[in-house]
């Protein structure tokens, strides 16, 4: 029998970016306390929680202080080793489990359990014989590598005259698998809440637009016919039930022209595309987690209202750190401007995001963009 952990109890985070901070300020206010462990004391999550463990995340006796001040462990990121995991376990109930980081991590290890359980994705083969994986999965094609991969990271296109074996090289012997370059009509994602006793809610389907292989906007609910939008609900429910996850859940896929769903990603978290929840969502996903990982029951995920959420990425903010001119957000009604409290603004890195609430989501998304045009300009 699994006992609930009330509110008073501690929830401990693995990582400290900007998925734990926001799940953070959720538990706090639903009267949780938070401890975090994270290469930097003044992490994103740490300016919010109420301790922090200052050390990597694959240092075992940092990992073990948190677990003996926690009644629940879980994670703002999927690169946490599994091995850690497995120790902790020993010490606190870990959700999601290591043995679901162990399938998800590497992306041959997810492939190969997507395959088992008959679930459709793009071709693939291994990389280790390059011009053998080609042969099997044809040009254009994608290479991979098969672990730490994000918003592009790690990977490598393969067109009709590239040199094959120069790819390779980059790759420097990491392991690594190739995919075919599926002709998709556009990306959806699925966000769900899996809880200890099995059950299932799931969030309006989202659509999403990428810009350098950085997640640009969200639109929700996703334009879709009612049998789509099941097809892909479906999927999504069978890969967190063979899992075993407990906890938030996003199921990324490629629809393509002939409706056909092929799963692209599975993160075990909290997600970038389910962002527009809180605000949107009768329940955030980040209160759903904290439900979900605590034992509680699921709260409600239904849309209040249509939603579009644009994320900040750090080339909005000019040399010098100098942030961009945030009265052109705050002058919108509808906008809902979240920062994540990152000391350094880079290139390509996610600063923060704005959610749009509007039933009109085809006006939400060009209102998205003109916002973004208005953050960029500098007068």
């Amino acid at each position: 029998m699994i006992h609930p952990l009330g509110p008073g109890s501690t929830i401990g985070v693995l990582g400290g970016g900007q998925l734990g901070r926001m799940m953070a300020v959720t538990a706090r206010q639903m009267g949780y306390r938070i401890v975090v462990l994270d290469p930097s004391a003044r992490c994103p999550t740490g300016q919010v929680s109420d301790g922090v463990v200052v050390g990597a995340l694959d240092d075992v006796d940092c990992a073990k202080h948190l677990a003996k001040q926690v009644d629940v462990i879980t994670l703002d990121t999927e690169h946490v080793p599994a091995d850690l995991l497995e120790e902790l376990e020993k010490i606190v109930p870990v959700r999601p489990a290591a043995s679901v980081l162990r399938t998800i991590q590497d992306r041959l290890v997810q492939k190969q359990f997507l395959d088992k359980i008959g679930i459709p994705i793009a071709k693939w083969a291994p990389a280790d014989d390059i011009e053998r994986a080609l042969a099997s999965v044809g040009r254009p094609a994608i290479v991979k590598v098969r672990r730490a991969g994000y918003d592009g990271k790690g990977q490598y296109r393969i067109d009709a005259t590239t040199d094959a074996q120069a790819i390779v090289a980059k790759l420097r012997s990491e392991p690594a698998v190739v995919e075919e370059v599926v002709p998709f009509v556009r990306e959806i994602s699925v966000v769900l809440a899996r809880g200890v006793d099995g059950a299932h809610r799931i969030y309006p389907i989202a659509e999403n637009v990428h810009r350098k292989h950085i997640l640009h906007t969200t639109r929700a609910p996703a334009p879709m016919r009612d049998a789509q939008r099941a097809n892909a609900e479906a999927i999504a429910v069978q890969v967190a039930d063979s899992l075993g996850h407990v906890g938030v859940m996003a199921v990324e896929m490629f629809e393509l022209a002939d409706d056909r769903l092929l799963v692209n990603e599975i993160a075990p978290r909290t997600h970038n595309s389910g962002h527009y929840t809180y605000g949107a969502c009768a329940t955030s996903q980040f209160e759903q987690h904290v439900r979900a990982i605590c034992g509680l029951p699921l709260g409600d995920p239904r849309a209040l209202t249509g939603a579009v959420m644009v994320n900040l990425i750090g080339d909005l903010w000019s040399p010098g750190g100098v942030p961009p001119p945030w009265q052109h957000v705050l002058a919108l009604p509808e906008a809902r401007l979240h920062l994540y409290g990152k000391d350094l603004a880079a290139p390509g890195r996610k600063m923060g995001h704005v959610v749009l609430l509007d039933d009109d989501t085809d006006r939400a998304l060009v209102n998205a963009d003109h916002l973004i045009s208005a953050l960029t300009a500098r007068t």
